[in-house]
């Protein structure tokens, strides 16, 4: 909600030794932002990610990327918190929580790597992320532009020749995808991928600062 990330930026910019860089409101675009502006941080609303596969995608092609889900009240779940712990993300604090906590869940999950908010841990109680980590594999970012292409009704020769790659390649990039999201076939990892929120309709959407 453009509301809400206004008031979040703003808070930001007036708190000494942190620094906003920009903001969107769509998971495709999330990750050209991200790719321009390298930010330390990365702040996530659980709905435009529910099932992880964004902070799987961004922390994984960027080890040094602090992912923070900010929850919201459907999501306050044992399921979806042992999710996104498991898909690479290191904090974790209620949306409709004080602008303070979630302050705090940035500043704790930057400086110790993994920091879940105290209304929330009961629902991390007993869980170990490398345990399931294995479990879930990031695409890496060409495997991701093979993937929009593939969205965009592309076959293999179209895509090696936007990608300036051979076919050859192009095979190699949809066996990995189709490996990684656990598809059975083109159609259906494109279909997994709308559904994570990973591909949107408006595929050339710009970054919102």
């Amino acid at each position: 909600m453009p509301l809400y990330r206004e008031g979040v930026a703003a808070v930001v910019r007036r708190t000494p030794g942190l620094h906003w860089l920009g903001a969107t409101g769509h998971p495709h675009s999330a990750v050209r932002l991200h790719e321009r502006l390298r930010p330390d941080v990365l702040l996530i609303d659980s709905v435009l990610d529910p099932q992880g596969q964004l902070a799987t995608l961004l922390a994984g092609n960027d080890p040094a990327l602090v992912v923070v889900s900010l929850v919201r009240e459907p999501h306050r779940t044992a399921k979806y918190v042992r999710a996104a712990l498991s898909a690479g993300v290191h904090g974790l604090v209620p949306r409709a929580g004080e602008i303070g906590e979630v302050l705090q869940a940035i500043v704790r999950a930057h400086a110790e790597r993994v920091y879940v908010d105290p209304t929330l841990a009961p629902l991390a109680a007993g869980f170990t992320p490398t345990a399931e980590a294995g479990s879930r594999r990031s695409l890496s970012r060409r495997e991701y532009e093979v993937l929009q292409l593939i969205a965009d009704g592309l076959e293999n020769q179209a895509v090696a020749g936007e990608l300036y790659v051979s076919v050859e390649t192009v095979r190699t990039h949809v066996k990995n995808i189709l490996r990684k999201l656990r598809a059975r076939d083109r159609t259906h990892a494109v279909s997994l991928a709308y559904q994570a929120g990973l591909l949107t309709s408006g595929t050339n959407a710009h970054p919102a600062g």
